[in-house]
Parts: structure tokens; sequence; C-alpha cells
């Protein structure tokens, strides 16, 4: 049997002004919960551009600048974008980090809605690709991942050594918690 990966982080976004609500650049905050096994050893926090095309250099920013580089051995993400259409390329981060990155979903993306509502966003032909290039997400549980850098036993392992409490592993549903009470001021809804 593969062994999951103890040391984890696990990113999420905070909630952020829609398109029509305020001007054309937002930033975004991140939340990373830095676990070990079942214990919460560090929160790391940073930006994104709301539809930008920084994620994935600015996860990499804040894992590679925290004093938890070496401690963590993998990447979680709610999701494959963060900041509305800000598009994380799992390859790429995974590539730079040095270590497997898993996209963690409760549900199957709508992919179809997803590419008509990119073609209103700049760059969208280049955010498509970018996601159908982390694959089509694979069910564990009750969950759904893509991964990249890893097998998929190994990303399998490491989300279910991660699922403590309901079904959803605890590194992103901390950052989810984090996130969202640290704008607007207490937690809310489900990781």
């Amino acid at each position: 049997m593969v062994q999951g990966t103890p040391n984890v982080i696990g990113f999420d976004d905070g909630p952020f002004p829609k398109r029509d609500e305020e001007a054309d650049f937002v930033s975004v905050p991140l939340v990373g919960a830095v676990y070990a096994r079942d214990r919460l050893d560090g929160l790391l926090t940073g930006t994104c551009t709301r539809d930008g095309d920084d994620a994935t250099s600015s996860i990499a920013t804040i894992v590679r600048h925290s004093r938890f580089d070496e401690h963590v051995r993998a990447v979680m993400i709610q999701g494959v974008t963060v900041g509305g259409f800000n598009v994380v390329d799992i390859h790429a981060l995974s590539s730079q980090l040095e270590r497997p990155v898993i996209v963690v979903v409760r549900k199957v993306p709508n992919y179809e809605r997803i590419e008509r509502a990119l073609e209103s966003v700049p760059n969208g032909e280049g955010k498509w690709a970018t996601i159908r290039s982390a694959g089509d997400p694979v069910p564990v549980g009750n969950v759904f991942m893509q991964f990249a850098g890893c097998t998929l036993e190994q990303a399998a392992s490491t989300v279910h050594l991660h699922t403590t409490h309901g079904a959803f592993p605890e590194p992103l549903r901390i950052a989810h918690l984090v996130a969202a009470a640290f704008v607007t001021g207490h937690s809310h809804g489900a990781a």
C-alpha cells in the first residue's frame, strides 16, 4: 500500500468582490494551512489577482519564502482556480516547487459552463487550456481529485490521510475557514 504524504499545505482563497462590484484590479487573499499529519503547524498568507494570471507564481512564492518550505512535501488546492478565473497550472507549480500538487473538489466542474464564461475573461483561451491540462477529476472517496508530480495512488493516499472530519482534507477545510474569516471577520460555508 502506498503511504500518503504527512506534511502538506492546503490553499484556498478568501471571498472577493465580483467583477461588476468593483474596479478591474482586485487583490484576492490566499491562505495556506500547513499540516503535519493531523496537527496544524502554521498558516501562510499571500494574494493573487482576481481573474489574473499570477496564481501559480503566487502560491509558489508563498511556499518558497516561508519557514515551512523544507517541511511541506505536497501542496493541496481547492480547485484549479483561485480568485475567480486565476488558474493554477498544477504541472508548472509542481515543477517549480519540486513536489506534488493535489487539487481536491467536491464535484466535477461544469466544463461547458466554464468554457463559455472564459470567453469574456482576458486570456480566456489560455486559461481554458491550463484548466484542461490538469486532466479530468478522478473520484476518490466522496471527493474528486487532479494531481501533478505524483501517482494517483500517492495523491489518493495523501487525501485519505488528511481527511479526518467529514469528506474534505483538513488542510483545505481550515484554509477555507481562515480565508473567509480573514476577509469577513468570521468563517462561513463548507470547504
